[in-house]
């Protein structure tokens, strides 16, 4: 119908051009249509009487001026100019996805069987009366084949991108006047980048897409995504966040288990929210041994379940094998620091460090590595207190430390990146005078202006909602029965008053004396590249001493502490890689963070990557500066077989050496293919309009044959088309005299 009344297919209005062939200014077509429909206005609404009223005169009027510009604007021989490829000269290149996704059946029929068959029910063959077509296959890259049946879904992974900057080389050699791309949009490589699409509008290449697959899956539970650390230390408790997504099975339960290898080392039951909606799920686990160490995690499938290979996520950790050293001074002797010892002397992940100061001008030092260390006391320079992953305070005022100790506190956790912990008791807080020093900018809590606010008296401990998910606060894997363990725990033998926490900080815990007033007594923050925490009592002891001796309560509480504290604290050279697993994928980015002997970003450093692979591999790449980033050194290495790699930066300063730190990641094959399995819509339809192309349906497919003939790609020739003689004008025309001649008869005025 489109045709018969606008004579042209729909696809070269979209392409062409609107111009005019007679020559004449369009500002004289303009100015006559005015013209006309002012005299035919003037000319009506002066014999309005006859036309019984202003109304019906200005309707008869306006037929009229639609008559007369219609007319006049075929006398102006609108045409359309559009660019259209020359038969049998150019090429149309049909690429075929041939990964392992177009191999998902759907209704009992792979969605390569579906591409295939609605390129051979006659759209080929359409194609191959007007052009020559050439058959592609893309996977991992693009192949050449030579027909249909040579396509196969067995290729490991779906890089588009790579695929078709390959098609818009190729047609810088070949005429290809089109590229018809057979896909489900599941991209492996991160999408397209503008860089695969201004090469392909480069060549002026059209790509049309062709989508296979469901927009939605049936009956399928998805691991969408996992967020673990990249590091620990041995045997620590680590959260892990998993991203989960299903279709078919809202509202019912699934299991939720992660393995290290076979042994199971987690699992709890989870409710499986609505169809589409992604929820995240948190889980606990042990870190286990030093290494590199793959966890699984994995969604027990349903029954009928149409995809089980997306139920499983692998993660690697880097279980670091050393002993961060915490530092730890006390103004005056008291229990809690004892118990603090004792708890973290069961840790041998875990080295303790302690300035107990006996009189003002004397301390007494435990855990020391050799006998000058900290004979001076509290460290006064960068290097000896930089020395240190963590640092905990107790109860010492203020004045103790000099301005520039208070400074390289602050600047401890915010350039060096590590743990700062600030104990109550009665030098501690507001009674110390801490609120009046640089150091109260860097607390997670805003210090009350006055004295009068420590309490030796006892209160409860309670977990927030946020204390119940934390780490720190878990001394029971189950949620249930880690609150009720809290409620069991005795009173604590002191509180202080803190104030309200600043925002951003996290309240995990408060202190009820009793009187139904509750604030906060754990509260945590991140502060520049390290964390800092306020627990506002000094009486955990209690917890110990008023339980019986096999309660782990105590211990297990300073232990996740003090861990907390310390195990993110890196030294003057970080490895950071842009992922711990690639699927699918080679590349990799690897970065260092590199500072100097007073942790500042080091902008004048050489560094290298030396990394050790499957099959003996090893290799080095130099990490070259980041101009936008002071510190930052970075390299793109290329992981050619699947397994463990391992990385060691090494940054030197002229023949100096810096530091080296290491990290770890995995390549897996075979995998990603399995994940987002629904037809990628939205990216194929993106590609199309951004290189002049359309997206059709398998059952929209036939009309594609009209858009590839209108195209500026390959061998083209720009030819104009009339439209003054389209039969739409002739029915309007008629149309608008018919209308007139109906109202002027229904008015008696013909």
């Amino acid at each position: 119908m489109f045709e018969f009344l606008l004579k042209y297919p729909w696809a070269m209005y979209r392409k062409g051009t609107f111009v005019f062939l007679s020559g004449w200014p369009v500002w004289l077509l303009a100015l006559l249509t005015a013209g006309a429909a002012g005299y035919l206005l003037w000319l009506f609404l002066r014999r309005r009487e006859k036309w019984q009223g202003t109304l019906r005169a200005s309707a008869l009027a306006g037929l009229q001026c639609a008559v007369v510009a219609l007319l006049l604007l075929m006398l102006w021989q609108p045409a359309l100019s559009v660019a259209t490829l020359r038969s049998q000269q150019n090429v149309v290149a049909v690429v075929v996805d041939n990964s392992l996704s177009m191999a998902l059946e759907e209704d009992g029929r792979r969605r390569l069987d579906v591409a295939k068959a609605a390129l051979d029910g006659g759209l080929v063959e359409k194609l191959r009366e007007k052009y020559p077509v050439r058959f592609y296959a893309a996977g991992s890259g693009l192949k050449r084949v030579e027909d249909l049946g040579a396509v196969d879904a067995v290729e490991p992974a779906t890089r588009l991108g790579d695929s078709l900057k390959a098609a818009a080389g190729e047609a810088s050699t070949l005429p290809i006047g089109a590229v018809v791309l057979v896909s489900d949009g599941a991209d492996n490589d991160g999408g397209l980048d503008q860089e695969t699409i201004a090469s392909l509008r480069a060549a002026r290449l059209p790509v049309h897409t062709i989508g296979v697959g469901r927009e939605k899956p049936v009956n399928d539970i998805e691991v969408f995504a996992v967020q673990v650390p990249a590091r620990s230390l041995p045997g620590t408790k680590l959260n892990a966040y998993v991203t989960i997504r299903q279709h078919g099975f809202a509202g019912g339960a699934a299991t939720l288990t992660v393995r290290d290898g076979q042994k199971v080392l987690a699992s709890r039951q989870i409710r499986l929210d609505a169809d589409g909606k992604q929820t995240i799920e948190t889980i606990s686990f042990q870190s286990g041994e030093p290494g590199a160490r793959a966890f699984q995690f994995t969604v027990e499938p349903q029954e009928a379940e149409t995809n089980r290979a997306n139920n499983t996520a692998t993660r690697l950790v880097n279980v670091e094998d050393r002993r961060p050293r915490i530092l730890y001074i006390e103004g005056e002797p008291r229990w809690e620091m004892k118990f603090i010892r004792r708890a973290v002397e069961e840790d041998k992940n875990l080295e303790l460090v302690s300035i107990l100061r006996t009189t003002q001008n004397k301390v007494y030092r435990q855990g020391i590595a050799e006998p000058g260390e900290l004979a001076d006391g509290f460290p006064g320079s960068v290097d000896e207190l930089f020395a240190y992953e963590a640092l905990i305070i107790g109860t010492v005022e203020a004045a103790y430390f000099s301005g520039p100790q208070q400074a390289l506190i602050r600047e401890f956790a915010d350039r060096r990146g590590g743990g700062v912990l600030f104990l109550g008791g009665r030098a501690s807080f507001g009674e110390g005078g801490w609120q009046a020093t640089p150091v109260s900018e860097m607390l997670p809590v805003n210090l009350p202006a006055r004295k009068t606010t420590f309490h030796r008296e006892p209160a409860k401990a309670e977990l927030t909602d946020r204390g119940m998910d934390s780490l720190i606060t878990r001394l029971e894997d189950n949620l249930a029965q880690n609150a009720a363990r809290w409620k069991s725990l005795p009173p604590l033998g002191d509180y202080h008053e803190v104030g309200s926490p600043k925002p951003g900080a996290m309240v995990l815990a408060q202190y009820n004396p009793g009187t139904g007033r509750r604030s906060p007594l754990l509260v945590t923050q991140n502060y520049g590249r390290g964390r800092v925490a306020v627990l506002a009592t000094g009486g955990t002891w209690k917890w110990q001493m008023l339980q019986d001796s096999k309660d782990t309560s105590h211990e297990r509480f300073w232990q996740q502490m003090l861990r907390w504290l310390a195990a993110d604290t890196r030294g003057r050279v970080t490895a950071l890689t842009s992922s711990t697993v690639i699927s699918d994928a080679a590349r990799i980015q690897l970065r260092a963070d590199i500072r100097d002997n007073n942790y500042l970003p080091l902008a004048d450093a050489t560094a290298e990557a030396r990394l050790l692979g499957p099959g003996g591999l090893a290799d080095s790449v130099a990490l070259l500066p980041d101009p936008q980033t002071p510190g930052q050194y970075a390299a793109e290495w290329q992981a050619g077989e699947p397994g463990s790699y391992l990385v060691e930066m090494v940054a030197h300063r002229g023949e100096r050496e810096i530091g080296r730190d290491v990290a770890t990641f995995r390549r897996e094959d075979g995998v990603a293919e399995n994940f987002r399995t629904e037809q990628n819509r939205e990216l194929l339809e993106r590609l199309a309009t951004q290189t002049g192309g359309r997206y059709f349906t398998v059952k929209n497919a036939g009309d594609l044959v009209d858009e590839i003939d209108f195209s500026e790609a390959g061998l083209s020739v720009r030819e104009t088309h009339d439209l003054w003689d389209v039969p739409l004008m002739f029915l309007l025309l008629a149309g608008l005299k018919a209308a007139e001649w109906l109202l002027r008869r229904r008015w008696g005025a013909v």
